[in-house]
């Protein structure tokens, strides 16, 4: 019941990074009726263009073989050695074929379905692969109970096209039985060519749709529910109370580290309560006043107390404070409309540092 709920309420569509993971995971769809395909497909071209030569090549070492058993002495145990080896690298040259076509066959059906890479997580050690309750469940829950009735189906298709096909095919039995064993070979390699191509074209058409099946089948799988887009986008853009710790964490920083700087600045503007800009200009070392700290009501107080604490000049001017609050940025110099009215402030300051110094 519960799985019927959890499948019922996944109906948003799978995300990017959803996919992603599942890909990197190695869990991608896969259809076994390909490689099947790709096999019976390697056989058949096996059988057309490769099995007359080659077993005929086998026949006629067996022929001499038989014919002629005097050229294999078997006295020693040497000689039964050399034998055993003869036959089965005669074998070997009559099946190296179809043993290539099978590998060549078995790597493209993996790769015609995903590109090939290496997934550590399918090769590491997982207790539900051998636990009885999950191979259970796997033999004998809803997908296996699917994958027995796609058994039946494929069988019960290949035996109704194979029963049409070779309807025939009893009489060249019989026909061939009656003429000489070279021409009855023919007969028999041509039913199995007629058999083989008849099993490709069934597999064929299963291995399509079940190409088809597996990946509309594996998509469906990595639908999501509300809650998981809701916690994936949590993840990826980060909890919104954590960010706002985090930010509220950084304001603090950047405003202890502004607060700092205030005793190195030449003057501080104010508006008596609301407003304060702490800036700095030296002469011969800067080319415009720089801004080191402003703020506003708490922060704008502070401002000034550490200001009149370290013997920094404040100028109270409503105007130009609140005019220049809203426009200049910490760390960055004065927007030119501001120079006039800080290069007096400046004069004043240093005109009143001259006096103390000649009094």
């Amino acid at each position: 019941m519960a799985d019927g709920e959890d499948k019922d309420s996944k109906t948003e569509e799978p995300t990017e990074k959803k996919i992603r993971d599942t890909i990197e995971k190695g869990k991608l769809p896969v259809s076994k009726e390909i490689a099947i395909f790709t096999s019976f497909l390697a056989i058949l071209v096996y059988t057309v263009f490769f099995a007359a030569d080659s077993f005929a090549e086998l026949g006629v070492f067996l022929s001499n073989f038989l014919e002629k058993p005097e050229s294999w002495p078997l006295g020693t145990e040497r000689d039964v050695i050399e034998l055993y080896q003869a036959v089965i690298v005669e074998i070997g040259r009559a099946v190296a074929n179809l043993l290539l076509l099978l590998v060549v066959a078995g790597v493209g059906a993996s790769v015609l379905q995903n590109l090939p890479q290496f997934v550590g997580e399918r090769i590491r050690p997982q207790m539900s692969r051998i636990s009885l309750g999950a191979g259970w469940k796997r033999l004998f829950g809803t997908q296996g109970f699917v994958e027995f009735l796609k058994s039946l189906a494929k069988l019960g298709f290949a035996i109704l096209v194979l029963v049409i096909v070779l309807s025939d095919d009893h009489r060249r039995l019989l026909a061939g039985m009656i003429t000489n064993p070279v021409a009855f070979g023919s007969v028999i390699r041509g039913i199995a060519v007629d058999i083989l191509t008849t099993i490709v074209f069934v597999m064929g058409v299963i291995a399509v749709a079940d190409f088809v099946w597996s990946r509309f089948h594996w998509h469906q799988e990595q639908r999501m529910t509300k809650q998981e887009v809701k916690d994936e986008m949590k993840q990826s853009e980060g909890d919104p109370i954590i960010k706002s710790r985090l930010r509220s964490i950084a304001r603090d920083r950047a405003r202890q580290r502004m607060l700092t700087a205030v005793p190195r600045a030449t003057l501080v503007i104010a508006n008596p309560t609301h407003f304060a800009i702490a800036l700095r200009y030296v002469r011969d070392e800067d080319a415009a006043p720089m801004v080191l700290a402003k703020g506003q009501d708490l922060i704008a107080l502070k401002i000034r107390e550490i200001a009149e604490q370290n013997g920094v000049p404040v100028f109270e001017d409503v105007a130009l404070a609140r005019s220049m609050y809203k426009q200049v940025s910490v760390d960055s110099v004065i927007p030119g409309q501001f120079y006039q009215a800080v290069a007096e402030l400046v004069r004043i300051v240093y005109g009143n540092k001259g006096q103390r110094r000649t009094s």
